[in-house]
C-alpha cells in the first residue's frame, strides 16, 4: 500500500502566520483552475474526497495540509493526530484563474502563493499539475519563474492525456520537457525539472507519479514499488 493512501486533513490555512509549525518535508500541488488537481490529489491518495473541489473554480482561497502518517488512514476516524509521527505533509494550494474573483482577492491570492512557495523552507518539492491540452499558460509560467530560483524540484503532471491521441501525446510530452530544459541557473545548468503525462479517468501515470512524489517526500523508498497493484476507486470527476 502506498504511503500517500495515508494522507488525511490536518489544517487549512488563509495567512502565512498560520502555517503549521512542522519542520517535516511539504509537497506542494499548484495548478489552474480546471486542470485536474483535487481530482489527481484524490486519485493518487486513492481517497474521493480528501481534496475539495470548488464548484466555482478560482473560488478556494485556502492553503490546505494533508498529513502523511501519525493518524490513522480512515477519514471518519476521530483519533487525534499524532504530530510528533507525521513523516510528511502534502499541501494543496489554491488553484489559480481567477476567472469569477475580483481584482484585489486575484493580488492576494498571488501573494500568498508566491510567498509560500519562495519562502517556505519546508517546502521540499512543487506539483504542477496542467492540463495536457494547454498546459503551460502564462500563470504556469509564472509558478514556474516564482519557484525555480529555490532550486528545488518541480514535477509537472500533464492530466486528461486519455483526451490526446498516441502521436499527441508524444508529441506534448516532448515539448514540455524541452519548455522544462530551458529553464537554467546562473551557470547555465538546468533546474531539476521532470514532467509526465496522467489521466484519472483512464488511470494513466498513477504509478509513476505515486513513486515521484514518495521520493520528493523522502519517505520509505521500498513504497514506491508498492505501486504495481492499485485498488479501484469511484471517480472524482470534478474538474478543480
Amino acid at each position: 500500500m502506498s504511503k500517500l493512501w495515508q494522507a488525511r486533513f490536518f489544517t487549512t490555512v488563509n495567512h502565512l502566520r498560520e502555517l503549521p509549525n512542522t519542520t517535516v518535508p511539504e509537497i506542494a500541488f499548484a495548478g489552474r483552475s480546471n486542470a485536474g488537481k483535487s481530482t489527481s490529489i484524490n486519485i493518487l491518495c486513492n481517497q474521493k474526497g480528501l481534496a475539495f473541489a470548488s464548484k466555482t473554480p478560482g473560488r478556494t482561497q485556502h492553503i490546505n495540509f494533508f498529513s502523511i502518517g501519525g493518524a490513522h488512514v480512515a477519514m471518519h476516524r476521530k483519533d487525534p493526530t499524532k504530530v510528533e509521527e507525521i513523516q510528511a505533509m502534502l499541501v494543496d494550494l489554491p488553484g489559480y484563474g481567477y476567472a469569477e474573483v475580483s481584482g484585489n482577492t486575484k493580488l492576494y491570492w498571488q501573494r500568498l502563493l508566491g510567498d509560500y512557495v519562495q519562502q517556505r523552507e519546508q517546502l521540499a518539492a512543487l506539483i504542477l499539475i496542467m492540463d495536457s491540452r494547454r498546459p503551460f499558460t502564462d500563470l504556469d509560467i509564472q509558478m514556474l519563474e516564482w519557484f525555480a530560483p529555490t532550486g528545488k524540484p518541480i514535477h509537472c503532471i500533464l492530466t486528461k492525456a486519455d483526451k490526446l491521441t498516441r502521436s499527441e501525446s508524444t508529441t506534448v510530452l516532448r515539448q514540455a520537457q524541452a519548455k522544462l530544459d530551458s529553464y537554467v541557473d546562473e551557470d547555465g545548468e538546468g533546474f531539476p525539472f521532470t514532467v509526465q503525462l496522467f489521466s484519472a479517468l483512464k488511470r494513466i501515470g498513477i504509478e509513476e507519479a505515486t513513486a515521484k512524489i514518495i521520493e520528493l517526500a523522502g519517505l520509505d523508498e521500498d513504497d514506491a514499488a508498492a505501486q504495481a497493484e492499485l485498488i479501484d476507486t469511484p471517480e472524482d470527476t470534478s474538474d478543480d
